[in-house]
């Protein structure tokens, strides 16, 4: 980090004094350098760095040396097209970056195969600002100019794979079972028995679950709960398999309407995950994209919780354990203005980080006479930060809320004896369970709307079989009849068509093609078996936290080493001067 600091700093300065490295008489015919006037430049710099002229000169040098190879590789593309990438390489890979010559009126699999096969990679994933790329288009297609910074992601280790297992595992597993999941949840309205079937419902700070339109609510869980499971990895370190997931939750949230993403803090905690996971995996070169998503995240939280906190207190009674989330975006904000040179933002940025830390640390006395009254470590870290560090308060904080916890349950358990009577009633009118259920849901509970749903569907079947009569009248086969309704979406005419054209008879093909085709971009669930559904609902909802508030239960130890190196780096922060 303190060469990247020591290098922006000087290209600052350049820029400002217009001096082109690339140039005589800095660079002479051969490219070689123009030791004297390099030197005098570095004499010149070293004293506002508080730097030897030694270090100054090496970092200008090398500066130089990046400046000839992109003006001949900016030669090179404009005569033959060819552009060179910069790769970010994972951090286990030998060389860190590389760079590679590419047209860009190629699929982007020629790249991923000559990565693979030029760095010792197997299943690896593209990312061009924060965004995965897509095998089967070109890369320009997709944004990749000549000089563009790719970030090269390692999704399985599959050196031990079969060729035929490596082509079926070309995507992550993990990421697409995940996706089927969560689809399959998101899918589920709550119209099947509710203690046999579980569904997701989408609740407001206080547990109250929102009505939400379907095609919203839909990607919103998705979202959700790509962003949990992305979550769940980052505890395990597993940061690689993490970002995958959490830029698919990203690519879902922005199917979400923006008045809903005002009104919740769920996408800005996203943005600063992001980015943290590109700390994680020290992906530095990925500055311009994490500096965008930390804006989006600090406006975010500035909408969602007010200027002061102010909407945050009136809805929670606190706001201190949300302060961890600041916390952390105060600290990426600092890393990444160290990075870029600008070390006078970097001290204000951890100056913030700095108090914070030391507010949200709780004191291991209080924690511990918290919890020997029965709370639990979170509870105790929690209640803390949000009162504060006072203990009495802390105390009494967790029992409002263990409190408000136990009502919310109470009323779950109402509702749901409260559904199960009214789908009893249902079915002692000669209904089945499930089209009990699902009328209830789309009466909101009401069990009289529920019976004139049950009504309706049932007047539609009716009109659906004398319809069906209708074409058998004319001589046409049940099966094909009912088959040719069904395509046809219920019209008589349409289906009487799709018989005569087809003589009577659809064919295996016809029959196979889908009433209404899923979304290429999300996984279909339409073949999974009700047993394999089962299974990914089960692996998926493990990664739900069962506490509301697990987000916000962060124990700052990846933040203190990260405070820790910043204020260790080279050109420490607190010595440099103004």
């Amino acid at each position: 980090m303190a060469e990247q600091n020591m290098e922006a700093k000087l290209k600052n300065l350049l820029k400002q004094e217009k001096v082109q490295l690339w140039s005589p008489p800095y660079t002479d015919e051969d490219d070689q350098p123009g030791q004297t006037h390099m030197q005098e430049l570095a004499q010149r710099y070293a004293p506002l760095l508080s730097l030897s002229a030694t270090e100054v000169g090496g970092a200008l040098e090398s500066i130089r040396v990046q400046a000839v190879k992109r003006g001949k590789r900016n030669k090179m593309f404009r005569e033959t097209s060819v552009a060179t990438l910069e790769l970010l390489l994972p951090r286990d890979s030998r060389k860190g970056r590389s760079f590679l010559q590419t047209r860009l009126d190629v699929p982007l699999q020629q790249l991923v195969d000559r990565i693979r096969e030029e760095f010792d990679l197997q299943h690896i994933k593209l990312i061009l600002n924060g965004r995965t790329l897509c095998t089967d288009q070109r890369l320009d297609e997709q944004g990749v100019k000549n000089h563009s910074k790719v970030m090269v992601l390692k999704v399985s280790d599959s050196e031990q794979m079969s060729k035929e297992e490596q082509e079926k595992k070309e995507r992550n597993e993990s990421l697409q079972r995940a996706q089927k999941g969560f689809q399959i949840l998101s899918e589920r309205d709550g119209s099947e028995d509710p203690e046999s079937v579980p569904y997701l419902e989408i609740a407001d700070q206080k547990g109250n679950p929102l009505t939400i339109p379907h095609d919203e609510k839909k990607a919103l869980i998705l979202a959700m709960g790509l962003h949990e499971r992305g979550r769940a990895l980052m505890k395990k370190q597993q940061y690689d398999s993490a970002l995958c997931h959490l830029l698919q939750a990203d690519e879902q949230f922005s199917k979400c309407g923006s008045t809903l993403l005002a009104s919740v803090d769920n996408f800005s905690v996203l943005q600063l995950d992001i980015v943290w996971c590109y700390r994680a995996l020290e992906a530095l070169g990925c500055l311009e994209d994490g500096r965008g998503r930390l804006q989006r995240a600090e406006d975010g939280f500035l909408r969602c919780y007010g200027e002061q906190q102010q909407r945050l207190l009136r809805i929670q009674g606190s706001s201190g354990r949300e302060d961890v989330l600041f916390l952390r975006l105060y600290l990426l904000q600092s890393l990444l203005s160290y990075i870029e040179g600008n070390d006078a933002q970097a001290r204000l940025q951890l100056s913030k980080v700095e108090s914070l830390y030391g507010r949200l640390c709780p004191d291991s006395e209080k924690m511990a006479q918290l919890m020997a009254l029965g709370f639990t470590e979170r509870e105790a870290r929690l209640g803390l930060r949000a009162c504060h560090g006072e203990l009495q308060e802390a105390a009494q904080y967790i029992s409002n809320r263990q409190q408000e916890r136990q009502e919310l349950k109470q009323r779950e358990r109402q509702k749901r004896r409260s559904r199960m009577e009214a789908i009893s009633t249902l079915t002692e009118l000669g209904y089945n369970r499930r089209d009990a259920a699902r009328a209830l849901h789309l009466a909101d509970g009401d069990v009289d709307r529920a019976y004139n749903v049950i009504c309706v569907d049932f007047f539609c079947v009716f009109q659906f079989v004398f319809v069906c009569l209708q074409l058998l009248y004319l001589g046409f086969q049940r099966d094909s009849s009912e088959a040719a309704l069904r395509l046809a979406g219920g019209d008589v005419q349409a289906a009487t068509q799709l018989l005569l054209d087809n003589q009577g008879v659809l064919s295996s093909e016809l029959l196979s093609q889908p009433l209404s085709s899923p979304s290429s971009e999300e996984p279909s669930t339409s073949s999974t078996t009700p047993g394999r559904e089962s299974e990914l609902v089960n692996e998926v909802l493990e990664d739900i936290p069962r506490h509301e508030e697990e987000y916000l239960d962060v124990t700052l130890e990846e933040e203190a080493q990260l405070i820790a190196t910043l204020k260790q780096t080279k050109s420490n922060l607190y010595q440099t001067k103004f």
